[in-house]
């Protein structure tokens, strides 16, 4: 089916696919657009992770003959020392999606995080909601290096809040670096009105059966040692990666980790209790996925790839009928 023409000169349409790890996103995709050739399109990734250099088999990113078949967009972008948030995202993404829409391809925005995908759908919300990974990093520097070395990053990144915010105020203190680190905003920045999307959205969640899911979170696991997860966090370590780094806090890596009684990180040895975490840490995020989707606005649940196709399918006749 051919992509109209319609939306460039106003609203340009977007798919997007949201849904938890593990449930075939990017399966699905991969058979309704590299195989079937519904249209033309061009992937844009959804993933906090993906976008890191080096993280290649713990993130599910697709591999160099995928991407060829179905090119994808903010995929390894970042070292894994390098901050990424929701900022960085919504801007990113709005520019590749209306990159590939003026190319006469549909964007297809896809992946596991939620945040940032309401905030491209819905704008950077006035009150970002907690991050749990976020939130656990900044306690455990909160331990190692003490509230004044975080209230003076505090102070570089968001002035106007470390003005008001004691030291002592652990609570806010966290609260501020915690939404500077999510969103690249500072605090004081929220007071704003939330900027909603300049495309024209048609949202769905992939859903699966819950025991299915969390089979299919022990296969992805068992697969991706057998790949050599192992052997990718140990060259990232090597090269002087570790969890406190940004990258590193991603669930299949962190697990891989411990510190010494000096706090100087080191890898663990007993390989399978890692892989137990690692898939017990990714059936506890995929809840909040779920939970998380269901805010999305407008998001529908499907369950393969008829309900996608005959859904897109409507929504570019209905798009050419608007030229």
């Amino acid at each position: 089916m051919s992509l109209p023409e319609a939306g460039r000169g106003g609203e340009p349409l977007v798919l997007v696919l949201a849904g938890p790890t593990a449930s075939g996103k990017s399966a699905l995709l991969r058979r309704v657009f590299a195989e079937e050739r519904l249209c033309a399109a061009e992937l844009v990734s959804a993933d906090s992770m993906q976008v890191y250099r080096g993280m290649d088999i713990g993130t599910a990113k697709p591999t160099l003959a995928e991407r060829e078949a179905l090119p994808c967009h903010l995929v390894d972008i970042r070292d894994p020392s390098e901050q990424y948030n929701a900022g960085d995202f919504v801007r990113e993404a709005e520019a590749a999606c209306e990159d590939i829409a003026s190319r006469g391809k549909l964007p297809v925005v896809a992946g596991g995080t939620g945040f940032y995908i309401k905030c491209l759908i819905a704008g950077i919300p006035a009150c970002p909601p907690s991050d749990s990974g976020i939130r656990a990093a900044l306690k455990a520097e909160l331990a190692q290096k003490g509230a004044a070395a975080l209230a003076r990053e505090l102070a570089e990144q968001d002035p106007t809040s470390a003005a008001r915010i004691h030291s002592n105020d652990q609570y806010r203190l966290l609260r501020a670096l915690e939404v500077f680190r999510l969103t690249g905003k500072p605090l004081s920045a929220f007071a704003a009105q939330s900027r909603a999307s300049p495309f024209r959205c048609l949202v769905f969640g992939l859903d699966r059966e819950r025991g299915e899911l969390y089979q299919a979170i022990e296969r992805r696991c068992a697969a991706m040692f057998k790949a050599g997860l192992p052997d990718e966090v140990r060259a990232l370590f090597n090269a002087g990666y570790t969890p406190d780094c940004p990258g590193l806090k991603a669930i299949g890596y962190r697990e891989f980790f411990t510190r010494d009684a000096g706090g100087a990180w080191s890898l663990v040895n007993k390989l399978p209790a890692v892989e137990a975490l690692i898939v017990q840490n990714s059936r506890h995020y995929a809840k909040r996925q779920i939970t998380f989707c269901k805010g999305i606005p407008g998001l529908r649940w499907i369950s393969g790839a008829a309900e996608l196709s005959a859904a897109l399918e409507s929504a570019l006749r209905e798009a050419e009928q608007q030229q």
